[in-house]
């Protein structure tokens, strides 16, 4: 401080800043801001104090909420100690306390900067300039690609940038700390009754308590968290307790705590997060190698571009990374925390941006986020809150002008961008995206890739698998992929032509492709790029991979079982309705099916026939059973067809959700509930329609003088046990082209096994196989009410079919074998559903 001038010390949250008058600081939700805010009525960058040469100022950039000073709203105004300062809320708002002591708790760094890294670990020191290196000797396996422009030594010195090991897990400055003294009980949440607030979405509003033991230890019990309380990246049990030791590490959100004697040190994840995998191989049956000893470490507010052939590995190392499919060998270290070990908690910092879109097309912008954000924040949260995080989220991508349009009436960059925006509502710090400017024109590409570029610049690392070779100079990294799954380059990417020797990318794909033997992974690491950009990384060994049992992985659902369950019927709900073409199809393609039974006259009887005088034998009534075969037939289809394609359409969907914490089995019941209810109103109008000009007996079996309703709920029935058949067809294949021949296929063998074209009863094993079709039951249920062995008795007078008695019991056991076909298919459609699941979420 320089002499006269009045020294200011900002106080917010338990934190100081002591500030100095030849500079300003800015106040905001920017994390490259001075004084960090993580409060969602804060704006990006809220205000900014500063010495005018007379006296202290704070000036209000146009935040949206506002600054306020003894409740009133102002723009400008002079603040010295003692002054208080209200952001966002006049109220309750965020509040600067400013005072001249000289000597404060602790004089901590700006929030930003010590903020950046949250992983508790110092990073090294920068190494002296080292000396050029000498140019290795290339390896020798035969012959070397021809080299079109000679490659110059690189200019850059030393190791660069992320190169070096990630720092070693240990001491850093906290972002701040609290004193805890003996008995007391500490409690962390999202609500300001708390005594230590965590402004977090990912945080329940009471989400753990720290409690001293009578011996002097400590521990961390869950308040009944919806996201974990994890020690050590695992989760502790909901409601249950962990003793902590001195080394132990509580994770709360994007928030990490420590006991450091009497105090609680925290840490907050900003985004500005380190990353590196280390020796990454993975073998799949067979013990062939798709990825082989994959090394790369990256620094923090990096963007990092994956490029290489088909066959490269790229899907695979992708998978690698995110946890979705953990490599064999090797480990991935987010900040220096394994990954693998503790994925249940670091989970929740990553976001993953597939290839295809992870969107319900039909939907506005802001609908298909109020669903997402509804699935993945804590139940307790408000929708206010919600509401608030998604308005940020859309005017950070500058979204929010197209909030209120389908996102099927999007181009193709901006659905990408609200792909983007899906996976920021809950603030990952790493983001991986995989094709995103796959299909779209070099202008898009261009904007998609300028979009990752600033997503990298305001404090996350993003990682991209891309084919497009036109935006990599923005990059700070390239990874460049060989055939086999091995790297044949890691560093800028304005230097990888020289070092390929070609002069374009089309060039050095032919290489790879003409030279798919050549070792270029050999290549690689024999050259000076690598002992520049990975040889430190790549020299560490690898941890042994010891993986905790899958079970324990499985992360907490941010929302109990009945109110996913309602969210996923309300949001398929919104798709259906709004998607006219199939409610059409819904009343169209019944009310014809139905329609089509009328065709068939012949006295509009479904009753027997008289006896022949002369035969003594009943006279068959053809009607009846080809009505009923028209029926069920009908009903197979509508049932199926409703189904056959809505899990494939959605499987990118499903596998981003689960892995953010969707229930299965509330996923696969949403589908079963709406769908079901469709398909039964359904099978009541072909029903309707089928039964209600035709003769039919006056009393039931079941339902009394009710014959209609009572035939009806057979079709009703297959119906819906079709559309579980459909399901499972949903759950198999692996493009939705393929669903229509097997849709096809399902209902013409419905035909076969009905019992209406010939008798089943009596064939030896047809008969049996005929149990597996849902049309066998239905038909033999309503033969049951109509009396099918009167109706249409066997024509060589053979035995009556059991399963067309007219009787209570048989209607009864022919739609019970119907229903649980029905649940059975239920069964496989859930495990199948499995197989779409990332693979460290499997039980």
């Amino acid at each position: 401080m320089g002499h006269g001038v009045p020294e200011l010390v900002l106080e917010l949250n338990g934190r100081t800043w002591t500030l100095d008058p030849s500079r300003s600081y800015t106040l905001g939700r920017d994390p490259q801001g001075d004084v960090v805010l993580d409060d969602a009525r804060v704006s990006w960058r809220h205000a900014t104090v500063s010495f005018n040469g007379r006296g202290w100022t704070l000036e209000d950039h146009g935040s949206t909420n506002g600054t306020f000073v003894q409740g009133r709203r102002v723009h400008q105004v002079d603040i010295g100690p003692g002054s208080a300062v209200h952001l966002g809320n006049a109220t309750d708002g965020p509040r600067l306390n400013l005072s001249g002591a000289q000597a404060a708790v602790a004089q901590q760094q700006p929030y930003a900067a010590q903020a950046a890294n949250p992983g508790w670990a110092q990073q090294a020191p920068p190494q002296q300039q080292a000396p050029q290196p000498q140019m290795p000797q290339q390896p020798q396996p035969g012959w070397d690609p021809p080299r079109k422009v000679d490659a110059p030594i690189p200019q850059q010195q030393g190791p660069g940038v992320g190169a070096g090991a990630p720092p070693v897990y240990g001491d850093r400055s906290p972002t701040t700390f609290h004193q805890f003294s003996l008995g007391r009980v500490m409690r962390i949440g999202r609500a300001l009754e708390n005594d230590l607030v965590v402004s977090d979405l990912q945080v329940s509003r009471n989400h753990a308590e720290f409690h001293s033991t009578p011996d002097g230890r400590m521990e961390i019990r869950d308040l009944g968290s919806h996201n974990g309380t994890y020690v050590n990246g695992q989760p502790i049990a909901k409601g249950g307790s962990q003793l902590l030791g001195p080394t132990d590490i509580v994770g709360v959100g994007h928030s990490t705590f420590r006991i450091v004697g009497d105090r609680l040190e925290e840490f907050v994840d900003t985004g500005e997060v380190s990353f590196s995998a280390r020796h990454l191989t993975v073998t799949v049956d067979g013990g062939k190698q798709i990825l082989k000893d994959v090394s790369f470490g990256v620094p923090e507010k990096s963007l990092i571009a994956v490029i290489g052939p088909s066959g490269s590995g790229k899907s695979t190392l992708l998978k690698a990374l995110t946890g979705y499919r953990p490599a064999n060998e090797g480990d991935v270290l987010y900040d220096n925390r394994n990954l693998y070990k503790q994925f249940a908690e670091l989970r929740q910092r990553i976001g993953l941006v597939p290839q295809d879109d992870i969107l319900h097309k039909e939907l506005t912008v802001k609908k298909a986020l109020k669903y997402a954000a509804k699935l993945r924040f804590p139940a307790d949260t408000t929708a206010a809150e919600r509401d608030a995080r998604i308005d940020e989220v859309l005017r950070e991508l500058k979204l929010d002008i197209h909030k209120e349009k389908k996102v099927t009436s999007l181009s193709g960059g901006q659905r990408k961008r609200v792909s983007v925006a899906l996976e920021l509502l809950t603030k990952p710090s790493l983001i991986f995206l995989d094709e995103p400017t796959s299909g779209l024109d070099p202008g898009m590409d261009r904007d998609v890739m300028q979009l990752l570029r600033g997503l990298a610049d305001d404090g996350r690392t993003v990682l991209v698998v891309t084919h497009s070779v036109a935006e990599l100079a923005i990059c700070d990294k390239l990874l460049v992929m060989a055939p086999g799954g091995s790297v044949a380059y890691f560093g800028p990417p304005e230097e990888a032509l020289n070092f390929f020797g070609y002069d374009t990318w089309a060039d050095v794909f032919s290489a790879f492709e003409n030279y798919r033997d050549y070792d270029w992974a050999g290549r690689w690491k024999g050259s000076q790029h690598y002992q520049m950009y990975a040889a430190d990384i790549d020299a560490i060994a690898p941890q042994p991979v010891s993986m905790t049992p899958m079970q324990a992985m499985k992360p907490p659902k941010p929302q109990g079982w009945m109110s996913q369950f309602v969210t996923l019927v309300r949001r398929y709900t919104s798709v259906i309705v709004s998607d006219k073409g199939f409610l059409g199809l819904m009343v169209i393609l019944p009310a014809v099916l139905g329609a089509v039974s009328l065709l068939i006259d012949s006295g509009n009887s479904l009753l027997p026939n008289p006896v022949n005088p002369k035969s003594g034998r009943i006279i068959p009534n053809g009607t009846a059973t080809t009505v009923l075969l028209i029926l069920a037939v009908g009903a197979c289809f509508a049932g199926a067809a409703n189904s056959v394609r809505e899990l494939i359409k959605e499987r990118v969907i499903y596998e981003r959700e689960r892995a953010t914490g969707l229930s299965r089995s509330a996923y696969l019941m949403s589908k079963v509930f709406v769908l079901g209810a469709i398909t039964v109103f359904q099978g009541l109008l072909v029903g309707v329609i089928g039964f209600s000009s035709r003769e039919i007996p006056a009393q039931g079996l079941v339902l009394g003088t009710a014959t209609m309703v009572e035939l009806s709920i057979p079709i009703m029935a297959l119906g819906f046990t079709s559309m579980m058949f459909g399901l499972i067809i949903s759950s198999l294949v692996k493009t939705a082209e393929k669903t229509m021949p097997l849709l096809v296929m399902f209902a013409i063998i419905q035909v076969v096994f009905t019992g209406c074209l010939f008798s089943l009863n009596g064939a030896v094993g047809v008969n049996e196989f005929s149990y597996l079709m849902p049309s066998r039951w239905a038909v033999a249920a309503a033969g049951a009410t109509l009396d099918f062995n009167k109706i249409s008795p066997p024509a060589d007078g053979g035995d009556a079919d059991p399963l067309w008695e007219h009787t209570v019991g048989a209607w009864g056991m022919d739609m019970a074998a119907l229903l649980v076909l029905g649940v059975i298919c239920g069964f496989f459609v859930a495990r199948f559903l499995r197989r779409h699941e990332p693979e460290v979420m499997r039980k």
